[in-house]
């Protein structure tokens, strides 16, 4: 496919076709998505490719608890998760209330499912004494998992980054024998779309590009 129709056509899939991934073809995937640029090119990734029904079971069980907070911050009018403006939603409500399976049942039925992983030792956070939630370790991490999905569409399948089940990071770690210091950036599920959309919906060029200041000329 050409780079710009790749680009503007991968999608995030939740509903797959039976059957996952083929290993050759995964192994293509993987092969030209390692060409993502890393902090100093260190490349301090690891992708894990879970096929055991109980782990992706497992991983949606840990997925719920987030999703479920994220739900009822959506039903309250609010940005969930955001880091600005405290949440009224408590965590009385979200043990409350019923978990939303259907949230996680992407990653649950995944054909193919790929936990991302990146070492916290060989990634130069240069915004980790700022007073607000890191970002710039994710320039490590996140071009990587976005090459996966442009790899995958230009295949024919395709997936999306789901981050639901990280708040139980360490769970994480221990079900899948993840050190310590490498940090889980994202649960992707990846198969053969149900329906491919070639048509999406994105903010024009002049809301998101300006010259010289913030909303400049």
């Amino acid at each position: 496919m050409e780079l710009y129709e790749v680009m503007r056509t991968t999608f995030a899939c939740r509903e797959f076709a039976p059957g996952p991934v083929p290993q050759e073809v995964l192994y293509r995937i993987v092969d030209n998505a390692r060409f993502a640029p890393s902090g100093g090119n260190r490349q301090g990734w690891c992708v894990i490719n879970v096929t055991d029904v109980e782990l992706k079971q497992g991983l949606a069980e840990l997925s719920l608890p987030l999703a479920t907070r994220y739900l009822l911050q959506m039903q309250a009018g609010e940005s969930p998760l955001n880091t600005i403006y405290p949440s009224k939603v408590t965590d009385e409500q979200v043990e409350e209330e019923p978990h939303p399976d259907w949230l996680v049942a992407h990653i649950r039925n995944a054909p193919t499912l790929l936990v991302v992983t990146v070492d916290l030792a060989r990634v130069a956070s240069m915004d980790k004494d700022l007073d607000r939630v890191g970002l710039v370790s994710g320039g490590s991490i996140y071009p990587l998992a976005w090459n996966i999905l442009l790899a995958a569409r230009n295949e024919g399948y395709g997936g999306t980054i789901t981050t639901w089940g990280i708040g139980c990071e360490p769970e994480i770690q221990e079900l899948l024998h993840i050190p310590e210091h490498w940090a889980v950036a994202a649960i992707m599920p990846l198969g053969k779309p149900v329906k491919q959309l070639t048509r999406l919906k994105r903010k024009p060029v002049e809301e998101i590009l300006f010259n010289n200041s913030w909303r400049g000329a």
